[in-house]
């Protein structure tokens, strides 16, 4: 027993070191924080769209299937990057009647008190079809989401822009405007105060035509700096070589001259890197992107899975190549 009472004395200076060398790790920040890994949640995911609300960060995605059965969304939250919680069927079909499949690429944001849901729906190929860009509107950022007009808001090609792959954003004025379009055309419209419709430019003409060079679809638009990037996703969509690139203007409505790629393919993590969101941490200069690709094992057009990583930028405002992980990010709470 006075042995075994020795040993323990002996190995007691051991203990507490150990206690003091891990509270200091802790302490100093030389501990990683625990990580959302990528892809942040389970299951195919594409086209996310990320925001903040209430202290909380929201991603709304595509749920990524064949088109038959692309007829719902689902939403999830975080109070941190890292833990996420499912909201299923934010939306479907069944709410919204003149929609009958490819639901798909939403946009939201909060006005009023409200939440707003733009989607596109139905992949309409000419002015003949019914379909297009509608809204959803809802009490809460987890819905249950109805269809705010019953009927597309947009229903039409004007430019030669499907109406799809529609972005929301609300400029420095006050101002909301609606950036979209596929098939390598992009639009700015004015939207009403009650998204009903659309008030024209000071020219009388109602869709401005903003397109760079090798833009194909998925608009994002943010300011930074009194500069406003323009983020757009080329390839395609079912290739290894989505992708995403951007351009910087004075204003809104440009003029957007291309840059370079930010975001694609690596041989080591995955392909098919794009359509993408941006999020912005209140009161910082931090910033995150939010997108899908497509893990190397699989080959199926709708395997896509959502991710997010770090984007940062040079000291002249440039944004700089992400780098994709596997890891994700650290934890990041909303003070």
């Amino acid at each position: 027993m006075r042995k075994l009472k020795t040993e323990l004395h002996l190995f007691l200076p051991l203990f507490s070191f150990l206690h003091l060398a891990i509270l200091f790790l802790f302490c100093t920040g030389n501990v990683h924080a625990q990580t959302a890994g990528n892809p942040v949640f389970k299951g195919w995911y594409a086209d996310p769209e990320a925001i903040i609300f209430n202290h909380q960060y929201w991603i709304y995605p595509t749920y990524s299937a064949p088109y038959e059965k692309q007829v719902f969304m689902d939403a999830y939250s975080s109070p941190d990057l890292v833990n996420w919680t499912k909201h299923s069927r934010i939306i479907d079909t069944a709410q919204v009647k003149w929609a009958n499949k490819a639901m798909w690429a939403p946009a939201i944001i909060k006005k009023d008190g409200k939440y707003f849901l733009f989607f596109g729906a139905n992949d309409i190929q000419n002015n003949t079809s019914v379909g297009g860009i509608g809204i959803g509107v809802s009490n809460k950022p987890e819905g249950p989401f109805k269809d705010y007009l019953g009927k597309p808001l947009l229903d039409k090609f004007y430019n030669g822009a499907q109406p799809i792959d529609q972005f929301v954003f609300k400029d420095v004025d006050g101002q909301y405007y609606m950036i979209y379009g596929g098939w390598g055309h992009c639009n700015i419209v004015r939207l009403k105060n009650d998204f009903k419709g659309f008030v024209p430019f000071s020219d009388g003409t109602i869709f401005k035509e903003i397109t760079p060079k090798g833009y194909v679809e998925g608009s994002v638009m943010f300011r930074r700096n009194n500069k406003y990037y323009f983020m757009w996703s080329e390839g395609g969509w079912t290739g290894p070589d989505y992708r995403v690139a951007y351009a910087i203007g004075d204003t809104p409505f440009g003029p957007f001259n291309r840059i370079g790629v930010i975001l694609q393919q690596d041989a080591k993590i995955a392909t098919g890197a794009g359509h993408h969101s941006v999020i912005n941490i209140p009161g910082t200069d931090e910033w995150y992107i939010v997108y899908h690709r497509r893990p190397l094992n699989e080959t199926d057009g709708n395997s896509r899975v959502t991710c997010i990583d770090k984007m940062n930028f040079d000291t002249n405002g440039n944004i700089l190549p992400v780098v994709m992980t596997v890891e994700g990010v650290h934890a990041r709470n909303i003070k």
